[in-house]
């Protein structure tokens, strides 16, 4: 009996919660159009537009499903309570724990959705859709494409001007580092890349030494170096936080911290995407706690104000709190999961008090 109106309940939460995804990723679609048909060039006009918003929705509804799933279940649930389903349920001997028992496991397979959105859909398509955009725009202009970087390796920092899907990067300046930070040598080759065995190729190395009072000049027609930096942590150095997955984040963070580079950025992004997937588990559980308080007699219109407000406010501070995290220097774990915890204890507060 328990399994039929847990999955009857299911059912509507995630229909509910679907409806109100479509209608958020649909305005959320429409706001990104219109905004890049004002920055149109080259290439890159209204049917390129229409594909970059498209690829673009998966990466919004993880960032969505959060508030999707507070305001989808305060529907679906509510409906319950004004047709007396769920007081028929609890008449019939259903305890609050076992009904957000129920609501809960709605929860867990929206968490599954979102962390497969999160991790496997959203940002390589994001990463896919931005590139399709740069490309459409400036074409094979190198230098328009915005894809030179910094990277180091220990004692070694690296500037690319230029990186291709290929790993081939033109030319390539070196600067070599000394026990006490101080600059030892600069170095430039003409051309550069990584090849099959993720070894450094140089071509017409010019390296300018500083040994004690004296300047020293080396060339070579071909260098091969030994840097630890490989074709996948170079390629992670070029993508937006938001376009890599969760194991590049890990990834990245590590190489950064391994070479005493500032993190944070990346750590930040990290913990909010794991709090914001954790997050869709606690919204339905709460909206329950709010249907039985003093939204049960309420209307549908209710409902939905009440989930716009506290989905609103989450939100923004989650984004007041990352952009704060930063600036501050607070601990990214901690600023990530404020938000989250205090809805979790908000819910527990909610349920304890329905009799």
């Amino acid at each position: 009996m328990n399994g039929i109106l847990s999955q009857y309940m299911m059912r509507t939460i995630l229909a509910a919660t679907a409806l109100v995804l479509v209608v958020l990723l649909a305005l959320a679609g429409l706001f990104e159009f219109i905004a890049e048909l004002d920055d149109t060039r080259g290439d890159y006009q209204t049917p390129r537009v229409i594909l970059y918003t498209l690829l673009r929705l998966p990466q919004l509804a993880f960032e969505m499903l959060p508030v999707a799933a507070l305001i989808g279940s305060l529907l679906g649930l509510g409906a319950l309570a004004a047709n007396s389903e769920i007081i028929v349920m609890r008449s019939a001997g259903l305890s609050i724990r076992k009904l957000s028992g129920m609501v809960a496991m709605t929860g867990g397979v929206l968490l599954v959705i979102t962390a497969l959105l999160g991790e496997f859909i959203g940002p390589p398509l994001d990463y896919f859709a931005r590139n399709m955009r740069l490309e459409a725009r400036y074409g094979q202009d190198e230098d328009r494409l915005g894809n030179a970087t910094w990277v180091r390796d220990g004692e070694v920092i690296l500037h690319l001007e230029r990186v291709s899907s290929e790993f081939e990067f033109g030319s390539i300046y070196l600067f070599l580092l000394d026990e006490n930070n101080g600059l030892a040598s600069i170095a430039r080759a003409e051309n550069s890349g990584i090849d099959k065995d993720d070894r450094w190729v140089l071509e017409n190395l010019r390296e300018t030494r500083f040994v004690d009072d004296s300047v020293q000049v080396v060339e070579s027609s071909l260098e091969i170096g030994d840097f630890n930096i490989d074709a996948e942590t170079l390629g992670i150095s070029l993508v937006k936080p938001q376009s890599l997955s969760g194991r590049g984040l890990a990834s990245y963070i590590a190489y950064l911290k391994r070479n005493s580079l500032d993190a944070r950025r990346y750590e930040t992004e990290l913990w909010y995407r794991i709090a914001r997937t954790a997050t869709v588990l606690i919204m339905p559980v709460l909206a329950l706690a709010f249907v039985f308080g003093s939204l049960r007699t309420g209307g549908a219109g209710a409902r939905l104000m009440i989930g716009v407000v506290i989905g609103l406010a989450y939100y923004l501070a989650s984004e007041m709190l990352a952009n704060s995290g930063q600036v501050f220097n607070f601990d990214p774990a901690v600023i990530a999961w404020l938000p989250s915890a205090l809805l979790a204890i908000v819910t527990v507060i909610a349920l304890n008090r329905i009799r």
